[in-house]
């Protein structure tokens, strides 16, 4: 029974992401990808028209996934602060369960690639440094811009560390002892 066009999209994106969480990880080739699935470079190409698109397929599942969840902490939680805490967890706790996918979010997986991509990526985070600032200035935190700021660093060097240490280093290891120092 053939597969339905989406599905097979999906399938294209899950074994990228697959192989960009392998350790020793080297750039991906369509090749590779298409001998990943079994499949010939013609059959990916008919899904998608470049392996730009593959990783803007990667970068919307990353949005859609982040914002969707972010949008339910400010909305469920009213403390500034806590939405910033909660916030800054979920993102480094998605990074932790998609380690392919935080390749993406620290843009290594990008080098290489077209720049469109990257500057996506760099889009993705000033909006979420956007949602941070928001929950500080509902919260009355006086600051919020440079607290924002510095949370959102601290987040990418915790997916930096994660994704140089071969996904060793989970990025919320320590953030339960650390969180109190990042917002003070």
């Amino acid at each position: 029974m053939p597969r339905a066009k989406g599905e097979r999209r999906l399938e294209i994106l899950k074994a990228l992401a697959q192989m960009l969480e392998a350790p020793k990880w080297e750039r991906i080739t369509t090749a590779a990808l298409a001998e990943k699935l079994d499949v010939s470079e013609a059959a990916l190409y008919r899904h998608f028209a470049s392996k730009a698109q593959m990783y803007e397929g990667l970068i919307e599942f990353i949005e859609t996934s982040v914002f969707s969840v972010a949008n339910r902490i400010t909305q469920d939680e009213v403390d500034g602060r806590k939405q910033c805490d909660k916030l800054a967890e979920m993102l480094l706790a998605f990074a932790e369960k998609n380690p392919g996918m935080t390749r993406v979010l620290t843009g290594a997986a990008l080098v290489g690639e077209h720049e469109r991509l990257q500057v996506r990526m760099n889009q993705f985070f000033d909006r979420f440094e956007a949602t941070l600032k928001q929950a500080l200035r509902v919260g009355g935190d006086e600051g919020a811009a440079d607290k924002a700021g510095a949370l959102l660093r601290y987040v990418i060097g915790a997916l930096h560390q994660f994704e140089k240490s071969g996904f060793s280093k989970k990025p919320t290891e320590g953030f339960n002892s650390q969180r109190r120092y990042l917002l003070a």
